[in-house]
């Protein structure tokens, strides 16, 4: 991952012992996962969230894999927050902006560092998994609202999707599993 050690020791090697030892390839797509427009993680968040995708966060740096999109009826940040808890399972943080929710901006995972783009984009909320102190200021000094739902939480929803649509599309089976963590 963005310039790891690809030898395969320690923590890694432990982690691979039983794919190694029975020589099954593994084979990770992570980025693609997050922008794929029908079993991404984040058209699938925007699923779980009744978001209404409306384009890309910054049409003109495709490397930006976040999304923009609407809410059918503008809702209260705490409101969107309780949506997002429903929705994922944990109590998100909510830093609160002053303006109603109509229009999302997110980027599932650890995106936070897209919200600039964000409120140029001119969004009245912006989602994401992880949070930072950079996070924090700009959010405040923009008044925009900012949840931050957990990175584990925000990319479930995609590898969920694409197992489903590889079993439909291979008559294959398959299991999703789920090893939440805090973050």
């Amino acid at each position: 991952w963005k310039g790891e050690n690809a030898c395969i020791t320690g923590m890694k090697q432990r982690r691979l012992k039983t794919l190694l030892k029975h020589d099954i390839s593994l084979l990770a797509y992570h980025l693609p996962l997050d922008l794929h427009p029908e079993v991404g993680n984040n058209v699938q968040l925007a699923r779980q969230l009744d978001i209404t995708v409306e384009g890309p966060l910054d049409p003109d740096n495709p490397k930006i894999i976040g999304l923009v999109g609407s809410l059918s009826e503008p809702v209260t940040p705490r409101d969107f927050a309780h949506r997002v808890q429903s929705a994922l399972g944990r109590e998100p943080l909510l830093i609160e902006g002053s303006e109603m929710i109509r229009r999302v901006g997110w980027c599932t995972g650890g995106g936070q560092g897209y919200i600039d783009q964000a409120v140029l984009a001119g969004v009245d909320l912006f989602l994401s998994g992880e949070a930072s102190e950079q996070t924090f200021h700009s959010a405040r000094e923009n008044d925009i609202s900012f949840i931050a739902a957990g990175h584990h939480a925000t990319e479930r929803y995609g590898v969920q999707a694409l197992g489903d649509y590889l079993a439909r599309r291979f008559a294959l089976e398959h299991l999703f599993i789920d090893c939440p963590n805090p973050i």
